[in-house]
């Protein structure tokens, strides 16, 4: 059952992403981006969030689609409309032995990220005949159970260095499900984002690119959900992270 503030939310989310077929993934993931800046402000966010933490909403399905990612975070599912908006929290910790940066990679469906605490580095990249930085690429599917993360290998490729950026807590992007993209934590602490990744549509395979010799990939990777009680603890840390507490008597 939801509370006031997983109600509000649902609500803002359902009310700028929902009927946006006719979008192009531009303009989708940019009105996603107006969506996770709003509730990413200090005190929306840390109320959502303490009350999450307080059992609100349906744990059970929450922490059946949240783990600690392959890619060096958490993921902590916050709020899902059906399946077609997905509410993340991504806590980044430096020194973790999964901390650093991801695998050049690309997304199902568009997306936008918000920096909540801490910093976020990011890197843009494009394919290119001719790019300097060479890889082994994998198209990376879900198995039928969503158990596991499949890697097939498909080739070699090249890509070259389109962007490179810092985001600081306030700010943000939004990016289209084909941009090919790494991002890391970039702050001596623990860093935070809140993600949105949104759309009707989803790839079924998305594009996973890595470099040096030797760096070849394992064909799938596990993927273990949270048990409810170790969810509802992580939502706690993460609304200690952040504030929550003491921004939720002020709300």
């Amino acid at each position: 059952m939801g509370g006031r503030h997983v109600l509000r939310a649902r609500r803002l989310i359902e009310a700028t992403l929902d009927g946006s077929e006719g979008l192009g993934e531009e303009e989708l993931a940019r009105s996603a981006r107006a969506v996770v800046a709003e509730l990413g402000s200090p005190g929306r966010l840390s109320a959502l969030v303490t009350e999450l933490a307080a059992g609100v909403g349906d744990p059970p399905v929450c922490a059946r689609l949240s783990y600690r990612h392959v890619l060096g975070f958490d993921k902590l599912l916050l709020i899902a409309v059906g399946t077609r908006h997905m509410l993340r929290a991504h806590v980044w910790h430096p020194g973790s032995h999964r901390a650093g940066r991801e695998d050049i990679h690309n997304h199902r469906s568009a997306l936008a990220s918000f920096v909540v605490r801490g910093t976020l580095g990011m890197e843009l990249y494009e394919t290119a005949g001719d790019g300097p930085l060479a890889a082994a690429r994998y198209r990376e599917s879900l198995s039928a159970e969503v158990g596991d993360w499949l890697l097939e290998p498909a080739g070699r490729a090249r890509l070259r260095l389109t962007q490179t950026a810092e985001y600081a807590a306030g700010s943000g992007y939004a990016l289209p499900s084909y941009a090919l993209h790494r991002a890391w934590c970039a702050s001596p602490g623990a860093a935070v984002t809140l993600f949105l990744e949104t759309g009707p549509d989803r790839r079924h395979c998305t594009d996973v690119f890595t470099g040096g010799v030797g760096n070849e990939r394992a064909q799938a990777y596990a993927k273990e959900p949270l048990e409810v009680a170790e969810y509802l603890a992580e939502l706690r840390a993460l609304a200690e992270l952040i504030g929550g507490s003491e921004e939720l008597t002020r709300s």
